[in-house]
């Protein structure tokens, strides 16, 4: 089969195009014939080695995915050959066939497409245990920093389900966007203090970083949760402001069927930014490292 892959840590271009052996599921696993993969912040920072973490080359990089189970491993009955399905796998996903763990993933709704599938892993499932995990409730404040991006524009949506007032911080150019999604107030962070718009709110979900996320204590109640995608903040911040520090835990089969459940009526939507062939990869990967643009890149890598 033909995958990307890297041989060490670098910038864009030392990723290749390779002719690899074919992957061949474990007990537990389903081998997927990858449609589309997303592209997100993780796969470039991981390349370039930004992460804390032991890497074995070469790497096929990527996680999420949407495509079509080829054949199952002993141990699963959830999944048939044929079966459109989408979430993670740890095994590279740039790759037209990937082996995937049963329970990482869950069957596609029929009425989206596969590159929205593939943008919901590593977004969708990171703005959803968010959400879980912080416990937002009906009538709760909400600030959602990158309210536009891949992880933000699916937390305003799962907040605005859930009855919270949100308040989304972007981009000029993303404004109308986020509104569209249901933010209550939209606040362009490079004409005014998102402190105007944002006091006593009972949830932050920070997705920048930095003096964003610093400035961010001063807006939660005491009592309230903040959680950050950025790396985990101090502690003694937390005990000394008051405010609940929450790591959020790694999303499950189930919730990606939740997920599913409202793409497919509706009431969430997934959004693709931009799509490339496979062989593309670096320049989306070029792209989502630009940290500009709404929604998700993905990779487009067979047919449906």
């Amino acid at each position: 089969m033909q995958a990307m892959r890297y041989h060490e840590f670098g910038a864009a271009d030392v990723m290749r195009l390779e002719e690899v052996p074919r992957p061949e599921p474990q007990a537990g696993e389903v081998l997927v014939r990858v449609v589309a993969a997303g592209v997100l912040p993780a796969d470039w920072k991981l390349r370039k080695g930004l992460f804390p973490m032991p890497v074995r080359f070469p790497v096929i990089p990527g996680t999420a995915f949407a495509g079509i189970v080829e054949e199952t491993a002993p141990g699963v009955t959830d999944f048939r050959p044929g079966q459109a399905v989408f979430g993670r796998s740890p095994n590279g996903t740039y790759a037209e066939f990937a082996a995937v763990p049963a329970e990482a993933i869950a069957a596609k709704p029929p009425g989206i497409g596969f590159e929205e599938a593939a943008a919901v892993s590593g977004g969708a499932t990171t703005a959803w245990r968010a959400i879980m995990d912080g416990e937002v409730k009906p009538g709760d404040r909400v600030l959602i920093h990158g309210a536009a991006g891949g992880v933000g524009l699916f937390a305003v949506q799962f907040a605005k389900w859930k009855g919270a007032h949100v308040v989304g911080t972007a981009g000029p150019a993303n404004l109308d966007f986020i509104r569209s999604l249901g933010a209550d107030a939209a606040v362009d962070y490079t004409a005014e203090p998102f402190e105007n718009a944002a006091q006593d709110v009972d949830f932050v979900l920070d997705t920048i970083g930095g003096k964003t996320l610093e400035r961010s204590w001063t807006v939660v109640k005491r009592g309230g949760a903040l959680i950050t995608i950025t790396g985990r903040p101090p502690i003694e911040k937390g005990l000394e402001t008051g405010v609940r520090i929450i790591k959020p835990s790694l999303a499950s089969g189930d919730d990606l069927a939740a997920i599913a459940g409202l793409l497919e009526q509706g009431i969430v939507r997934a959004i693709v930014q931009r799509s490339y062939p496979l062989g593309e990869a670096r320049l989306a990967q070029e792209q989502s490292e630009s940290g500009h643009g709404r929604g998700r890149i993905v990779l487009r890598i067979s047919e449906a």
